[in-house]
């Protein structure tokens, strides 16, 4: 089934259910309403013969007919529960007792002459506008067979003459003289033959004009209908694109944020929400200004502005402790008619392309320093190495003064340092080859911190701990290279507390990833320290080359691997390998 099949089957199906719970309340209303109709026709007569008791009136067709509408109404409202379910067949039920109620009025109210024989056209019409057309041509064919019987059983005497109403000599009010003129001429209309040209006119007039009748308002009932059908279509169409329409908005990875013409918030997307942090709640109704993409002077200048011309803008956006990029686009929200209603804020969080492009040029950096570094080592190494080892010789075969032996000192240190440094660079620049091996790095993070807790540069006002979860974890690395990692980050870990401090090594399993969370309580980093962390030649402390942290910024990603730092300055620092 295609779509448009599948569209109008659900149309139909609809529109079959709401005509059904539609017909059992109108068939409800009907019982209410022929009741009323009756009650209305009788009751006066019922106090007019209670007000006058000395005179001869007789109303006993009148009674009639409302116990028999009483007695019926009785049975609709039975059948309406009994038959909840086929409320077509209870409309039938109810037409062809109305029916069988009015030829009984027409009946005993002048045959051919009779005024009721309109209800019959009525009856037609209600049942053409309620059912189908097929129902009101039955309907229609009913009516006309009664109407004809009642007709032809008077003409042919078929049935006995029915009594007219009598009314007696004296009446209370004029609305009855208006009864007794009607009745009188009904009564000397009986005792007049009617010619057979008439009495065919008759049944042929109410016969084209009960299918007529049944005809027009069953087209205009289906027109009606088909309207109904296909305006029910529309909706669900509208409908479904509505739904469609928001999914792709609420699916779109940008965040979208629409506003009038003054500025307020109408709408924003789920992703302008995440981006934000702000739920939609609180973005409806705001200013653009108020959600922090726009400062008052922007939004100003950009009204005023050929939007189509306004280029692509970045802003920092600060959502909490965090400080976010955003990039966005402002542009006009059009009609139709090409009439400005509002405009579009397209915008997306540019943090993490920011952080990519930040590594692109780390990386590129690295390579280039550590092309620099070897070539340096080089050139430094073996004149150093020569200065040293004079030094040391000069040192032992001098008997000079203690100054100089003190400068002597100073410079076969500050020797040893530079070659540390000329070392570290020959590392950096070029690092040994991986040997992968299988090991226990719950183990070898465990031995790394007894040695750590042994070295000189852990004093008693510094706090180490390990928490490891669970206990043995193996994987493939380089051990040699884990340990050189481990190392630099508590190292760094340490001199960031001098006066002491709470250093805890975290090392745990995430799925099929081990992480090892090096966490202190140190001084902590700025945002412009965290953004060089990793560059060489970039110490935060004395004496320290900015070596180690790019060395271990390497060996993670040699590993494919994944570092993150989490840094507040006075608030410590936070560093997880992945």
């Amino acid at each position: 089934m295609s779509n448009g099949d599948s569209d109008h089957f659900s149309a139909t199906s609809e529109l079959s259910f709401q005509r059904s719970t539609k017909l059992s309340q109108q068939l409800r209303w009907m019982i209410s309403l022929r009741l009323v109709v009756v009650t209305s026709v009788v009751l006066p007569y019922l106090l007019l013969q209670l007000a006058s008791p000395t005179e001869t009136i007789s109303f006993n067709f009148l009674y009639l007919l409302a116990g028999a509408t009483y007695a019926a109404s009785l049975l609709y409202i039975a059948l309406l529960r009994w038959l909840r379910e086929y409320p077509s067949i209870q409309a039938h039920i109810q037409f062809f007792g109305d029916l069988l109620l009015i030829t009984g009025m027409v009946y005993y109210f002048g045959g051919t002459n009779s005024p009721f024989s309109i209800l019959y056209f009525v009856i037609i019409i209600v049942a053409s506008a309620m059912l189908h057309r097929r129902s009101g041509l039955i309907v229609a064919t009913v009516a006309w067979v009664l109407y004809s019987s009642a007709i032809l059983a008077l003409y042919f005497s078929w049935l006995p003459e029915s009594s007219p109403l009598p009314v007696g000599a004296t009446v209370i009010e004029e609305g009855i003289e208006g009864l007794s003129e009607l009745t009188g001429e009904l009564e000397a209309s009986r005792g007049e033959a009617i010619p057979v040209w008439r009495l065919v006119y008759n049944l042929v007039i109410h016969f084209f004009g009960f299918y007529l009748v049944a005809l027009l308002t069953s087209h205009l009932a289906q027109s009606a209908t088909r309207a109904e059908r296909e305006l029910l279509e529309k909706r669900e169409d509208l409908a479904t694109l509505q739904v469609v329409h928001r999914d792709i908005i609420e699916s779109v990875p940008s965040g979208l944020i629409t506003c009038n013409l003054d500025g307020r918030v109408t709408s924003a997307n789920r992703a302008a929400q995440e981006i934000l942090g702000l739920p939609e709640a609180v973005l409806v109704g705001q200013h653009v200004t108020k959600t922090g993409l726009l400062s008052d002077l922007h939004w100003q200048e950009q009204r005023g502005s050929d939007l189509a011309s306004q280029d692509r803008r970045e802003i920092e956006y600060q959502r909490g402790a965090s400080l976010r990029y955003i990039g966005f686009s402002l542009t006009e929200l059009t009609t139709t008619k090409g009439e400005r209603s509002g405009y579009i804020i397209i915008f997306q969080d540019l943090t993490e392309w920011r952080k990519l492009q930040e590594e692109v040029k780390l990386k590129d950096r690295l390579a280039a320093v550590g092309q620099l570094a070897s070539g340096i080592a080089h050139e430094v190494g073996n004149p150093l190495a020569a200065i040293s080892g004079s030094v040391q010789m000069l040192a032992t075969s001098l008997d000079g003064e203690p100054s100089e032996k003190k400068l002597l000192d100073i410079i076969l240190k500050e020797s040893q340092r530079l070659d540390r440094t000329v070392k570290s660079f020959l590392q950096f620049a070029r690092p040994k080859e991986r040997s992968n091996v299988r090991f226990d790095i719950a183990k070898l993070l465990s031995e790394n911190l007894d040695l750590l807790r042994n070295s000189s540069e852990v004093s008693s006002d510094h706090d180490l701990s390990l928490d490891l979860d669970p206990s043995s974890v193996s994987l493939i690395a380089d051990p040699d290279q884990i340990s050189q990692i481990f190392w630099n980050l508590a190292r760094n870990a340490l001199r960031a507390m001098p006066d002491g401090g709470t250093l805890h090594i975290k090392g745990m399993l995430r799925d099929t990833d081990y992480l090892v969370r090096f966490s202190d309580t140190g001084r902590g980093m700025a945002e412009k320290e965290r953004e060089n962390l990793f560059h060489p030649f970039h110490s935060f402390f004395d004496g320290g080359s900015g070596i180690g942290m790019a060395i271990v910024y390497r060996i993670v990603e040699e590993h494919g691997g994944k570092l993150a730092v989490e840094s507040a300055e006075g608030e410590g620092t936070t560093i997880t390998v992945a």
